[in-house]
């Protein structure tokens, strides 16, 4: 069965995390049918999906700010730095 509509994207990771639990929920205690429950499923899986994109692509600006310098913080060097240099 062709599927009509796709459903909108979620607006934020976290409205995506609380339809896909939502989802979870209504597929172990309600009683839906088979159709429903494919669609559901599916559902979820867009979510999913667009959770694990959310989540690798901060995953990836982590890496790249801990690449570009983070270090240990040393109270003498801010101290040196803020002196003016002779």
């Amino acid at each position: 069965m062709p599927k009509l509509a796709k459903d909108p994207p979620p607006s934020s990771f976290e409205t995506a995390l609380e339809e896909l639990e939502r989802i979870v929920q209504s597929m172990e205690n309600g009683p839906l049918t088979l159709e429903a429950s494919l669609s559901a499923y599916e559902r979820g899986i867009d979510l999913l999906k667009y959770c694990q994109g959310v989540l690798a692509e901060a995953d990836r600006k982590i890496q790249i700010l801990d690449a570009n310098g983070l270090q240990d913080f040393n109270p003498e060097d801010a101290e040196r730095l803020r002196k003016p240099a002779l």
